[in-house]
């Protein structure tokens, strides 16, 4: 059974960080291109950062230069190091894996409240 399990999220005030962590049990990440999503209430699911299999990144523009996605294929995990966060990225963090044979997982979801 395939699992996506994301870690990490909180409330935190204006300005501080947070490392989200999502671990997949039951298949193995190095195949698949790995994604943190996020979505707010009354807001569509956005993408927040990509890493392909072969480590090149991209993030969307509201996260750039804050936000750094990572993966480590040994542990089957991919970190999302989020720096000066800002009330606009509370949201519930997701976590996913696809690949266009093999297919597309999602995690649970992690809350991030970004709150003075």
């Amino acid at each position: 059974q395939v699992q996506l399990v994301e870690s990490g999220g909180g409330l935190v005030q204006p300005g501080a960080s947070l490392k989200l962590s999502c671990t997949a049990s039951g298949m193995r990440i190095n195949i698949y291109a790995m994604n943190w999503y996020r979505q707010s209430p009354g807001k569509h699911r956005e993408l927040v950062a990509s890493i392909t299999k072969f480590g090149v990144t991209d993030y969307a523009d509201s996260v750039k230069l804050r936000f750094s996605i990572s993966r480590d294929n040994t542990k089957d995990t991919v970190h999302l190091q989020m720096n000066s966060l800002k009330p606009e990225d509370t949201a519930m963090y997701y976590c996913n894996a696809f690949h266009p044979k093999s297919g597309e997982y999602w995690g649970q979801g992690t809350q991030v409240t970004v709150s003075s």
